[in-house]
């Protein structure tokens, strides 16, 4: 049997992303923070890309692109937000469930509204070491004790706790430097007396029974707090109420004043010192009210303004010699100022068809969140679900309300008994109203929330009331429970 050879023609689709249209891609799901440093490195590679920094270009309103001058978008300046007894990492996790069933505020009780009148000027704040370093130079100790709490100064870790055993550090210690279990102990307590009190603690307990044996003695109940954190932490936590007043032999005052105390320290101590994470986000669309109307606006200050360098476009017009080689840079540079514009111009219509949909969230807040899916943007615009998750992802919008992700405005329904349907999100703002308006000493159960939210048409079961309640950071009812 023999195979007959033959030529055929075929003709068939398919997609081939030009260079221009995976750099169109990569540059709409970037963030504002990574498009300006994407930006920064074509500007130090092509010598034909410039960013328009002077008065005179900026005061004109006017953005230049490959094709000419094009109005920049008013809107008003950007706003700025920042975006809350064992000696092992074990006992520190469990310390930490503890912190959040007892209900800690913060770092103990401060009052800033003095300081709300000033500008936010940003200062070098001295890390924790250096801050400790500083006041054991003060102290009349020997050269032998201030090396030994030097040393333990530096194993404390970012919250002032020292996570390892007096036995582990010993352990490795030189031999031949003949350190005694007692010299190390002394050296912690020398760690545990500077400031801030609970520095050098080994746990949750020792940490805030440090700070409160450094209140005055005439701190009403300091004695009995110190007996809660140093044997009854766990039932503090579980709000076993009955059992403390019971062990402390005391009525509900005095145990509600034990209580305040106490989540009024600070178990975190040293979070304070040399902590430079806060975060700045400038928003890429703001949204105002006009005549009656939601309207979104790019915010200038999030759009880079490039054009082609006039000098090096004179040339290539001129056809000198060498220029060909400056005509690859030339299209490259036209290609970007091109692809940053769609991009910015993108994120404007989906933006604007988002406040279309939500004007009740700009009115009324979260519980007026209509519910919202990529499909549906995308399908008004013409565009393709990935595109709209792109120009969503790591963009931000500053309403009236805040400045919210793009994201927050997409989420799950859930059915109503009118057979309509209510946003995730509303719902999770309505479990907060209930929960913020509930009897304290009666909390009420993830069965009774969606009792309730059975009442105003809304399903859900029970489990998805816990759901929620846990993405909000509300504890369960039995934890909520306060004398």
């Amino acid at each position: 049997m023999t195979m007959k050879q033959s030529l055929q023609l075929r003709l068939s689709q398919h997609l081939t992303l030009t260079p221009q249209l995976q750099q169109s891609i990569r540059l709409l799901q970037l963030s504002t923070l990574e498009l300006d440093q994407e930006i920064e490195r074509y500007l130090r590679d092509n010598p034909l890309l410039e960013r328009v920094d002077s008065m005179a270009d900026t005061n004109t309103g006017m953005m230049p692109l490959a094709d000419g001058l094009r109005p920049a978008t008013d809107a008003s300046a950007p706003a700025e937000a920042s975006p809350d007894g064992g000696d092992t990492g074990a006992a520190r996790e469990a310390d930490g469930d503890i912190l959040a069933e007892i209900g800690y505020s913060g770092s103990g009780e401060r009052d800033d509204s003095d300081d709300s009148d000033y500008p936010q000027v940003a200062s070098e704040t001295p890390t924790l070491r250096e801050h400790l370093l500083a006041q054991l130079a003060l102290l009349n100790l020997t050269d032998r004790d201030r090396t030994l709490t030097s040393l333990l100064i530096d194993t404390l870790d970012d919250d002032g706790y020292l996570t390892q055993s007096l036995d582990d550090v010993l352990a490795m210690l030189p031999g031949e430097l003949c350190v005694e279990a007692d010299e190390l102990a002394t050296a912690l307590r020398h760690v545990q007396h500077l400031e801030p009190s609970g520095t050098g603690a080994r746990s949750l307990s020792e940490c805030l029974a440090l700070q409160l044996q450094a209140l005055p003695s005439a701190t009403p109940y300091c004695d009995k707090a110190l007996e809660v954190v140093t044997q009854h932490l766990d039932a503090l936590a579980a709000k076993d109420f009955a059992k403390l007043k019971r062990v402390l032999r005391c009525d509900d005052d005095c145990l509600r004043t034990v209580q305040k105390l106490i989540t009024s320290l600070d178990p975190k101590p040293g979070r304070d010192y040399g902590r430079a994470d806060t975060r700045y986000i400038i928003p890429d669309v703001i949204v105002n009210k006009n005549k009656g109307l939601w309207v979104s606006s790019l915010n200038p200050e999030a759009m880079p303004k490039l054009r082609i360098n006039q000098m090096y476009a004179d040339i290539l017009s001129r056809g000198r010699s060498g220029a060909q080689q400056m005509n690859g840079q030339l299209q490259e540079a036209k290609w970007l100022i091109k692809n940053v514009q769609q991009r910015f111009d993108t994120i404007l219509r989906v933006s604007q068809a988002i406040v279309d949909r939500q004007r009740n969230f700009l009115e009324h807040g979260a519980i007026a969140m209509r519910p919202l899916v990529l499909r549906e943007i995308a399908d008004v615009l013409e565009l393709h679900e990935s595109t709209v998750s792109r120009v969503t992802t790591n963009k931000f919008m500053r309403t009236p309300r805040g400045i919210v992700e793009l994201k927050f405005f997409f989420g799950s329904h859930v059915g109503t008994d009118a057979g309509g349907s209510a946003s995730s999100t509303a719902i999770r703002e309505l479990i907060k109203q209930l929960v913020g308006t509930e009897n304290p000493r009666k909390p009420l159960s993830d069965s009774q929330l969606s009792s309730l939210l059975a009442q105003q048409g809304i399903v859900v079961a029970r489990r998805t009331v816990a759901k929620y309640r846990e993405s909000l950071q509300i504890l369960p009812g039995n934890l909520r429970k306060t004398l």
